[in-house]
């Protein structure tokens, strides 16, 4: 189990905003090792350092609390893809930028990534309709990019980056999972190797 984060002693006021990233930090290391249904506010609470009480003024369910969880993990995942897509105009290079920020988001010790491609809690509603617009939102700018390259319809453009997203995803999880000796770079430049080779026989609209 993970080590309790550094926390302020009880009754130690702090500002709303460092308040709630403390708690969504303890409720991280819960979550990642228990799962939505064994963890408990209870142990959540004493994990940050605070009652119960000051727990549920931020957080008044625990259903709530998760939700907070995954919209913070889901932008995190969608700022490491934003920034690998925006770091090149080359498209072999951009490849190699995606697949490589799927790697480095799962291979993280605090085990977050396990909240958005894990969870045990896919067929609540308000789960399911954040998880389903991180892969349309994770989709939608590289089927994008796509598009323009290619001149191929919105449909098929997405279908390509539906696949590609989940070659990367898929790909680096099993490389986390299955504790090999291939280094995270190496484990990463395979994988877009094998996107680049898929994706580049599309011909660019430009010729």
């Amino acid at each position: 189990m993970a080590s309790a984060p550094d926390v302020p002693a009880r009754g130690v006021r702090l500002p709303r905003d460092q308040r709630r990233a403390q708690l969504l930090r303890a409720a991280r290391e819960i979550f990642v090792a228990q799962g939505f249904h064994a963890a408990a506010m209870d142990e959540i609470a004493v994990r940050a350092g605070v009652s119960k009480p000051v727990l549920y003024q931020h957080f008044p369910s625990k259903l709530e609390l998760y939700l907070a969880l995954l919209d913070e993990t889901k932008d995190d995942l969608l700022d490491h893809l934003h920034r690998a897509l925006a770091s090149t105009d080359d498209n072999k290079l951009r490849v190699q930028a995606t697949v490589s920020a799927y790697f480095e988001f799962v291979d993280n010790d605090s085990g977050a990534y396990r909240l958005l491609f894990e969870s045990d809690l896919p067929n609540e509603p308000a789960v399911k309709l954040r998880l389903d617009r991180l892969n349309e939102l994770c989709s939608q700018e590289i089927s994008q990019i796509i598009a323009e390259d290619t001149g191929l319809p919105p449909e098929e453009s997405t279908l390509l980056a539906v696949g590609l997203v989940g070659i990367a995803h898929v790909t680096a999880r099993y490389w986390l999972s299955s504790g090999g000796s291939i280094p995270r770079s190496t484990a990463a430049e395979l994988v877009a190797t094998l996107g680049w080779r898929g994706i580049r026989g599309f011909p660019k609209v430009d010729g």
